[in-house]
């Protein structure tokens, strides 16, 4: 059941990797379809090391909705949707690192 708890992780990373792939940043793109392969080893360090990307990555996602929204204010268009949809892909990404505050995942990833 890990599987299940590890998923938002993983679709904040799959998400993380839709946006460098539009964006044109092959090198990221691999990184980030690479990095939850990471939460294969069973280490103590990997859960820090997660929660630690997932806020940059949720940083990136603020940058990306202020500018998008920038852009569409000196365009005249509504950008209301866009905030919302892009801030709660934000929050989304920020807080997935939360779920290694699970006991049955802080087991998996002990101090060895």
């Amino acid at each position: 059941m890990n599987v299940v708890r590890l998923l938002p992780v993983v679709v904040s990373f799959v998400l993380l990797a839709a946006h460098f792939s539009r964006n044109g940043i092959a090198a990221l793109v691999v990184v980030s379809l690479a990095f939850p392969f990471l939460l294969l080893v069973r280490r103590s360090w990997v859960p820090r090391l997660f929660q630690v990307v997932l806020v940059l990555a949720g940083a990136e996602w603020i940058r990306t909705t202020l500018m998008y929204v920038s852009r569409r204010q000196a365009a005249a268009e509504s950008w209301t949707r866009l905030a919302v949809i892009l801030g709660a892909v934000a929050l989304f990404t920020a807080c997935s690192g939360l779920v290694f505050r699970n006991p049955r995942l802080r087991r998996r990833y002990v101090p060895e």
